[in-house]
């Protein structure tokens, strides 16, 4: 199998290759959206700003990427990859993909960014990959988390301080999570190795 990482330009993927490697897996760090939508299953990481992520794929890039994802293209968005996934963000930026309804913004808590371990509350829909990893603490390292207009498409929940967000949401073969599943101990490195083997069985 094929799987591309697109990359922002923003920081270090190393931690998440070294996850996502597999045997029979090919994985692949690509910048053009054109070429990294020709791809077996699509990460969008979790490095980065909305504006500069969105300043990398352009509108053309946008467009192709969005075409791909909601034609069925196995996708993982990452922290800022899920908020990519989103319309638009009070960060800045433009547009996002569109695949889920809503917006992204600021979380209301006196301490941001949130970074560090935090529980996750399962969804009414809750996730096989969520049962297939045991997951239940991750680690995040966010400003900014996703306000889904239909709350049906989370699959888990987290708190911080007094503001719930969504930890992670699933529309078809697309899947976000604002926590970093690469940087949560065994059981993260099990979340990804559970979507490998749900997107390439």
């Amino acid at each position: 199998m094929n799987l591309t990482i697109f990359d922002y330009g923003a920081g270090n993927l190393h931690s998440l290759i070294k996850t996502l490697e597999r045997p029979g897996i090919c994985v692949q760090v690509e910048r053009d959206p054109a070429v990294a939508v020709t791809t077996d299953a699509l990460v969008l990481p979790g490095v980065g700003a909305f504006p500069a992520a969105t300043t990398a794929l352009g509108e053309q890039g946008v467009a192709l990427m969005r075409d791909a994802i909601l034609g069925g293209l196995p996708t993982l968005g990452i922290c800022l990859g899920m908020q990519l996934l989103f319309d638009a963000s009070d960060e800045g930026g433009g547009s996002g993909l569109q695949i889920i309804a809503g917006r992204v913004n600021r979380l209301v808590a006196a301490r941001v960014p949130q970074i560090g371990w935090n529980q996750l509350e399962p969804g009414v829909n809750r996730d096989p990959l969520l049962d297939a990893s045991e997951l239940g603490i991750a680690y995040f390292a966010n400003s900014f988390v996703c306000r889904p207009s239909d709350p049906s498409v989370v699959s888990a929940w987290s708190t911080h301080e007094q503001d719930r967000f969504p930890a992670m949401v699933r529309v078809g073969r697309c899947t976000g999570v604002q926590f970093h599943p690469e940087k949560s101990s065994t059981a993260g490195v099990s979340f990804m190795h559970a979507w490998l083997r749900e997107v390439h069985p």
